[in-house]
Formats: C-alpha cells, sequence, structure tokens
C-alpha cells in the first residue's frame, strides 16, 4: 500500500484551460489526473446532442485532449478519471479506445467504463411506484413537469470508480458522478479505506471539494489580493497530495503561475458549501467545521483533523426540464447622460410590447456598468458614466412572442435616445429555457454498472 499519492486536477468544467491537463502531467510526478467536466446544465446539452446524434452526448474536447497526454500518461502510469462520459459513456470509451489504436497503444489500454446513473427512461416506472423525486427546494411532485423533462442522472459516488480501478483500469470514464468522487476514489483505491471510515472519507471528500474547480484554488478566481498573485497567465492547476492517514496537502507543480496559500483554500472551501456541519454526498457527510489547515512552505497548504458521519440512504438526482423561452437583447448609451439614456430607452420598450399585447412571465431590465451587478446596493447610478449597456430580457412559453419582442431592439437606435454605440450581434436569438428539478431518490433504485474494456 502506497502512504502517499497526488492526483491532479486538470479541468474544472467543460470548457476549461484546455493547456491545463498536459501541463498537469508534463509538470511534474502525478499519480492521477482527475478532470470535471460535468455541470447540472450540461447533462441537458449532452442529451439534446445525443437526440440528434446517437453517437454523440459525451465531452468531445476529452478525446483530442486524450490523444494528446494518453502516451505519456500511460508511459508513466498516470490513471486519468473523467465524467466526460456525460450520457453516452460507452459512445465516450469507443472514441478513446479509437485514439489508443491510432497511438499504436492496442494491448496497453484497459478504459473502465461506469454507468447507471441516468434514469430519464425509468422516470414513468418510479413515479408508478410512488417514488414522487420531490424537488428539494419547493416540495413540488416532479409530476407537474413530467411532460417537459430532458435528462434525469443520480450522483453516483466514488464506489464504482474504486470498484473499476481495482478491475486494472488505467482510464476510468463515468457519467454524473460526484464531483468530489473522482478524487475521493485513488485514495480509497491506493489506501484501502473502508466503507465505514467515515472520517477518512470526509476528508477525501474535502480534497475532491477544493480541486473540483481546478485553479479555482490556486488563484484563479481569487479575491484575496489578487492583484498580487502571480503570473495568472500560466495558472499552475491543483494537486492533492493524499496521505494513508486521511490528511493531505493542496500544492501544485513547481515553476507555475497562481498562488496556493490558505486565503485561496478557505475561498474555495465555501463555493457551494451550504451548511458546513452537513455536506453530504454518497460517500460520507463531511463536517466542514472540522477542518484544521496550515501553510506548510510556498504553495503547500495542508489539511487535517477532519471528521465525518454516516452516509445518508438517499442519492441527489438532477433533472432538467424545458421551462419555456427567453430572448436576451442589449445596446450601449455612451456619456453625456448614459444611464438616463439607458433607462429611458427601457421604459420605452416596455411600453411598446404592452401596445403591442405582448405579455410575459418575466421581464427583466438591467443597467450594466450602473448597478447590474449589485442592485440596488450600487446605490443611485451616476450621469456621469462614461457608458451604460441596456440588457434587456423576456421570458415566456410562447416562442411567437418571444419572436416578436427580437424585433424591437435594433429600432432603439434610431427611435429612441440618442447616442446608443457599440451595437453588435444582430437581433436577439429565442433561446429554450432548461430549469432545474433537484430530488433525493433511495440508493436501492439505483444500480451502478463497471465495465472495463481492453484496447
Amino acid at each position: 500500500m502506497k502512504e502517499t499519492i497526488r492526483i491532479a486536477s486538470g479541468q474544472g468544467f467543460w470548457g476549461d484551460l484546455p493547456e491545463a491537463p498536459g501541463r498537469q502531467v508534463e509538470g511534474g510526478p502525478i499519480d492521477y489526473l482527475m478532470l470535471d467536466y460535468l455541470a447540472e446544465v450540461t447533462m441537458s446539452i449532452m442529451q439534446k446532442q445525443k437526440a440528434r446524434d446517437p453517437k454523440s452526448g459525451y465531452a468531445h474536447d476529452f478525446v483530442p485532449l486524450m490523444k494528446q497526454i494518453l502516451p505519456a500518461c500511460i508511459e508513466r502510469d498516470i490513471k486519468v478519471i473523467a465524467n466526460a462520459g456525460g450520457v453516452n459513456v460507452a459512445g465516450c470509451a469507443e472514441a478513446i479506445g479509437d485514439v489508443a489504436r491510432q497511438l499504436g497503444l492496442n494491448g496497453k489500454l484497459r478504459i473502465g467504463i461506469v454507468t447507471g446513473d441516468d434514469i430519464l427512461n425509468r422516470i414513468d416506472d418510479l413515479l408508478a411506484r410512488g417514488i414522487e423525486l420531490r424537488n428539494m427546494e419547493t416540495d413540488e411532485p416532479l409530476a407537474t413537469v413530467c411532460d417537459r423533462i430532458q435528462s434525469a442522472n443520480a450522483y453516483l459516488g466514488a464506489q464504482p470508480i474504486v470498484d473499476a480501478l481495482s478491475k486494472g483500469a488505467q482510464v476510468v470514464i463515468t457519467g454524473r458522478a460526484t464531483d468530489t468522487g473522482l478524487t475521493l476514489a485513488p485514495m480509497i483505491h491506493e489506501f484501502g479505506w473502508a466503507p465505514d471510515d467515515w472520517d477518512k472519507l470526509a476528508a477525501g471528500t474535502i480534497a475532491g471539494h477544493i480541486i473540483e474547480c481546478g485553479a479555482q484554488c490556486s488563484g484563479g478566481n481569487c479575491q484575496y489580493e489578487w492583484q498580487s498573485i502571480p503570473d495568472l497567465a500560466g495558472v499552475g492547476f491543483p494537486i492533492a497530495e493524499a496521505s494513508a492517514d486521511g490528511t493531505f496537502v493542496i500544492t501544485k507543480h513547481e515553476k507555475t503561475g497562481g498562488r496556493i496559500n490558505l486565503p485561496s483554500i478557505k475561498e474555495q472551501l465555501v463555493y457551494e458549501m451550504g451548511d458546513p456541519r452537513t455536506y453530504i454526498t454518497p460517500d460520507c457527510i463531511a463536517d466542514f467545521t472540522t477542518i484544521q489547515l496550515a501553510e506548510g512552505g510556498t504553495d503547500r497548504v495542508r489539511a487535517f483533523g477532519i471528521k465525518g458521519r454516516p452516509a445518508t440512504d438517499s442519492l441527489k438526482v438532477s433533472i432538467s426540464y424545458s421551462a419555456g423561452y427567453k430572448a436576451v437583447g442589449t445596446l450601449v448609451y455612451a456619456w453625456p447622460g448614459a444611464y438616463e439614456k439607458a433607462e429611458a430607452a427601457g421604459e420605452i420598450l416596455r411600453a411598446r410590447l404592452d401596445r403591442l399585447g405582448l405579455r410575459f412571465d418575466q421581464i427583466l431590465t438591467e443597467y450594466v456598468g450602473a448597478n447590474a451587478t449589485h442592485g440596488p446596493l450600487a446605490g443611485s447610478p451616476s450621469n456621469d458614466l462614461a457608458e451604460v449597456q441596456l440588457r434587456f430580457g423576456v421570458r415566456g412559453n410562447d416562442h411567437g412572442e418571444i419572436e416578436r419582442f427580437t424585433k424591437q431592439i435594433a429600432p432603439l437606435i434610431l427611435t429612441g435616445p440618442p447616442a446608443v454605440t457599440g451595437f453588435a450581434g444582430g437581433r436577439p436569438k429565442v433561446e429554450e429555457i432548461v430549469a432545474y428539478w433537484p430530488a433525493l431518490i433511495p440508493k436501492s433504485e439505483i444500480s451502478p454498472v463497471v465495465d472495463v474494456l481492453d484496447v
């Protein structure tokens, strides 16, 4: 059994810095590369892609990335864990297998695939058996929107990934696994942690929480003295240096940009934290109030003393559904009186929509540069502002009415207040609104499936 392992974060979301995974592989010793691609809305996007093309439905960025790094990963025995599979894990694995064969790596790669999270085709059966999948925020039963559901995926924990690793997988591809489970799984696998060793599982979960958003904990998007953070252009992504006793150090490769210190780690800890005493995952409940941190040198923060509690008997389900349409248009007004002009334009537009008899579920007017970010907290906007962007949006269920709205933005240039500048992008587009429905499902209803493919 290893005493320490190094788990590197390479992607914090689908669309993150493309060069980061390669830099993690080439920048120094690591044992695992963790790539987190999925967010709640991502699953619905992938489901739509798969509906158009059965071979799609996964993070296609993952394929050229693996073509770049796979030879080095195999040579150095770096295992890759990614939830890039989306709603087509098998298709993603097949694409990676094709890449391996193109690279002449036949017989040198085992790909683990984890499925069982996608319950879209089971919704009717679950509802018929009294599993209501009530909205965790509103307590509404899912039946109220079941005719508009686009995707439904349970959050799987670390154990299926552990199973794939134990079967010799060098690349593990999952669908909707928890962000933290991607990091926790290697620790369970390497250190042999028991399923009820709650303190260690909680420690691994918190390590995963810290590095799941990539460089957000190593200087990116960091509020504390951000002006002094060195070389953000070459920011280093984080590495969890984990020990068998449940302690870990967050660090990054030497000679990379960014900064890892107590403030950067603390900022990431409070990200999507919720109740600090009860951070619930499929694997355990982690108590953030027990975390102890100490700086252990340049770009090294040690975490210890973490406590955990038994896992619940439920899994969270991420459901997306169609919730109508929206369109957003913008105009930029210049000094003098930029804010006054933008405000008047917004009022004129509302009056014209009213005269046309257009009714929407919501109309939103924002004045970017004056108060859009902070709202009432910004106080009274000044007319000394050099420029203000009017951002005007509507939402509703009638596609046709939203389309009629889109034709009302451009006319304001010549039929409204003066000094519109920077108009670009043409007529606003009507876009479908995808809403999020969080729910709980008994763990007994979800059966993860782990397969390992030899390439």
